[in-house]
Parts: C-alpha cells; sequence; structure tokens
C-alpha cells in the first residue's frame, strides 16, 4: 500500500509511506526517474540526510531516500526491543520488492553502510551495484578476535547515552558527532543536520546495545557485485581501516578517497561525492 502526503515541515521532495511484507510503513523521498538508487543513512540521520544526493542525481536517475524503522518521521510508532541492524536488512529488502525497483544501486553510509553490505550479501539479487562511503561495522582479520572498540569509546558512548536519556541531548550528540569525525564539527554543523539529530537522537542509546555485523574476509566474499568504497581522508582510523580490508576482500571492488573530507563528506563535499557515485552507476 503507498500512502503520498505532504509533511508540514518540508517543501519539497514530497514525503510518501510504503507498506511493506512485514506491516512496516516506510517513510521515503522518490524523486527523478531511471535506474533506481537506493539511500540507506546512517546514525541520528533519516531520509534527509542524502538531500545533497537525492537533488543532484535525480538528473538521470530514480532517487530513493528512506527512513529506517524507529527513525524520524516516525519514530514514537516503535518500542526500544524491535531496534536492530538485521530487522533493517530485512525491513530494506522488502521495501525494494515492495517498490519492484530490483535490482537497485544501492549507496550506504556508516552505520547504513554497514547494512548495505549485509544486504548486498544477503539478496544479492537485489542489488545492481553497492557503494559504501565509511562503511561501521567491527573487523575480522584472520583467525584473530573481532576488532572491539577500545574501553576509552565504550565509556564515552555510556556517557553519550545517559546524557540523552536524562535530557541533555545537545550536549550528549555534541560528544558523539565529534567523536566520530573531528572535534568541532558538531558547532559547525548546519542547523538543518542539527535539528534532524536531535529528532533521531532516541536511536543512539539502542544502538550502543547492538553490535553491527563482521566484516571478515569470509562474508565480504559473499558480495559478488561491483562496489564503490569511499572513505573520507580525515575520518576516524575506524572507518579508513574497514574500507582498506574491504577494498581486499571483495572481488569487484574500487577504492576512492575524498581529501579534505571527514566522516560526513556526502554533506560538506557534495559535489565530489555525487560525482564519484554518477561515475560509477553510469559505468
Amino acid at each position: 500500500m503507498n500512502m503520498r502526503i505532504e509533511p508540514a515541515a518540508l517543501e519539497e521532495p514530497q514525503l510518501s509511506f510504503e507498506t511493506v511484507q512485514s506491516a512496516i510503513s516506510v517513510p521515503y523521498v522518490d524523486v527523478g526517474s531511471g535506474e533506481p538508487l537506493l539511500f540507506v543513512h546512517g546514525s541520528l540521520c533519516d531520509y534527509r540526510y542524502w538531500a545533497p544526493q537525492v537533488s543532484a542525481l535525480s538528473e538521470g536517475f530514480r532517487s530513493i531516500a528512506p527512513s529506517l524503522s524507529h527513525y524520524w518521521p516516525a519514530a514514537e510508532a516503535w518500542i526500544q526491543n524491535d531496534f536492530g541492524w538485521e530487522n533493517h536488512v530485512t525491513e530494506l529488502a522488502e521495501f525494494i520488492v515492495a517498490l519492484d525497483i530490483e535490482p537497485v544501486h544501492l549507496v550506504g553510509h556508516s552505520r547504513g553502510g554497514g547494512i548495505a553490505l549485509e544486504l548486498a550479501r544477503r539478496h544479492p539479487r537485489l542489488v545492481k551495484t553497492l557503494t559504501v562511503a565509511d562503511p561501521a561495522g567491527p573487523l575480522q582479520i584472520g583467525e584473530s578476535p573481532i576488532t572491539s572498540l577500545p574501553a576509552a569509546t565504550n565509556t564515552l558512548r555510556a556517557k553519550i547515552a545517559c546524557m540523552i536519556e536524562s535530557g541533555d541531548v545537545a550536549a550528549g550528540l555534541e560528544l558523539f558527532v565529534d567523536s566520530v569525525s573531528m572535534p568541532g564539527v558538531w558547532n559547525k554543523s548546519s542547523a538543518s543536520f542539527r535539528a534532524m539529530a536531535v529528532d533521531n537522537a532516541k536511536t543512539l542509546p539502542l544502538q550502543f546495545q547492538e553490535t553491527l555485523p563482521t566484516l571478515s574476509y569470509e562474508t565480504m566474499r559473499d558480495i559478488k557485485c561491483r562496489t564503490l568504497l569511499i572513505e573520507g581522508a580525515t575520518s576516524p582510523k575506524m572507518f579508513r581501516n574497514n574500507v582498506q580490508k574491504l577494498s581486499e576482500w571483495i572481488d569487484l571492488a574500487e577504492r576512492h578517497t575524498i581529501s579534505g573530507a571527514s566522516h560526513g563528506m556526502n554533506v560538506s563535499h557534495a559535489g565530489e561525492f555525487n560525482r564519484l557515485i554518477r561515475s560509477f552507476v553510469s559505468f
């Protein structure tokens, strides 16, 4: 079932809802025509995060950006126990089928990059090409234990979760955003980005309780589609490490570094990011 509404807070693009097989109503924007580009957002974000891509890449492509369950604008419809990357992989697969757009050019960022990798691995017929920017997820190299977060990071995350749950939302978000990018990024971010992060702040403590799918040679070798790996030159090392190993493990992968960019590269360096995607999916 497809229902289209005009949200009060947005001019364009128009917001739609698609009810998928598992009865989840997925909010999304859908602009342009041509082969479908499907964008998967990461932490604290929703379909609005991809505005610089949806608008620019709709010239030549059908640009589709959904909000995952628990995220704005339908955040209040969910309970804690429903949150998790496996549910997000499933609902995205159902969303692609419900819109009858397979195979898609799939694009994911950060946590959304980890979800996109897993979607391409589990549902290869749904994905034509895969682009992941600074993908998140624990690395496992050889027989070594899965790379875990440093104790200091876990301590910081616990502090952030406590701040958000106690109502000190802006300060908690500042700590998180600066930790996954660089100090000062939160204060330099646009008002629209900060508002979006506040709208999705309640998802962060839930996210800290999950373990993203492991990135390993064995799992990533299952990805058979052409894959574009994008990293910011100044992104945190954990993301750059992931990109490096994925470029070795995925057969049809190519790697690009955006000079001067950090984790939010699709916003801060939208022109270069869009150029890379357009060139890659048009090949």
